[in-house]
């Protein structure tokens, strides 16, 4: 009984390893190693799904104004990320709530509560890019990835093999895209994403002709923001680098991709 079950987590094990060898893939614009395991095309109906369901549960702005401006910078960046296969999509939640992100395929979301940290277009811009780098960067499938792993199952690998988007891909899939709660293991990963993604967005902004200093200047707001909430929390806990860890990584590649990436728009 040992011997075969010694076996069975051999043989486990080595197609575990094929699989991972087999899905290995690159980052867009770092070139960062990156395990996919289900393709962009099922992470695009994944993220579809999702967007429909986040439209039927809120509300979205009236605020016509606020509304086209959101609608405007990330028409820009859209086009600086050159996916002209992606179905985009910009809508302002009306909820006073600090937060943004963007699905597979281009559906990006934007709430009210933060538009009061982002009273520049390039703040706006820097919040906007990070996003949609997360969605070029196929973080989402990344992480869906390293959970369809971690399970090590007969089901994760029909999730992750199969041709049509199933319930339990679904909640595999919001579960990752939400971020993982392992420490040491999901959490680091996240943090490296969400560094990865505040180079990529000042990338896009700047192509986008947006000043990427608007990235130092959102998050120094925002490291003053946590701080009047609490929500600093210690950093090895956090699924995201501190604020001030941030503030510093923009600091030091700010200048090169300015440098670089910058192309000043005449309409700003």
């Amino acid at each position: 009984m040992n011997r075969c079950l010694k076996r069975v987590g051999l043989l486990l094990g080595l197609g575990l390893l094929v699989l991972a060898l087999w899905a290995c893939a690159r980052a867009a614009y770092t070139g960062r190693s990156q395990l996919l395991l289900i393709s962009e095309g099922q992470e695009t109906a994944l993220g579809l799904q999702a967007a429909q369901d986040v439209l039927k549960k809120e509300r979205e702005s009236r605020d016509e104004m606020q509304a086209e401006r959101v609608k405007r910078v990330g028409r820009r960046i859209a086009q600086a990320a050159n996916r002209p296969d992606y179905k985009w999509e910009f809508h302002l939640i009306d909820k006073d709530v600090v937060n943004a992100f963007c699905l597979p395929g281009g559906k990006v979301f934007v709430y009210t509560g933060i538009l009061s940290l982002t009273t520049s277009n390039d703040e706006l811009a820097a919040v906007m890019g990070h996003e949609i780098a997360h969605a070029l960067e196929r973080h989402g499938g990344e992480r869906m990835s390293m959970a369809l792993m971690a399970q090590v199952g007969g089901q994760a690998a029909s999730i992750a093999l199969g041709s049509t988007v199933s319930p339990a891909a679904s909640q595999v899939f919001n579960q990752a895209y939400g971020l993982g709660s392992q420490v040491g293991v999901l959490l680091p990963h996240s943090r490296a994403q969400e560094s990865e993604a505040d180079e990529v967005g000042m990338i896009l902004a700047a192509k986008a002709g947006y000043e990427p200093a608007g990235a130092l200047t959102l998050w120094q707001k925002m490291d003053s923001y946590q701080k009047s909430k609490g929500q600093n929390a210690p950093g090895w806990l956090s699924t995201h680098p501190s604020s001030a860890q941030r503030v510093a990584d923009i600091q030091a590649k700010m200048g090169a991709i300015r440098a670089k990436y910058f192309q000043p728009a005449s309409l700003y």
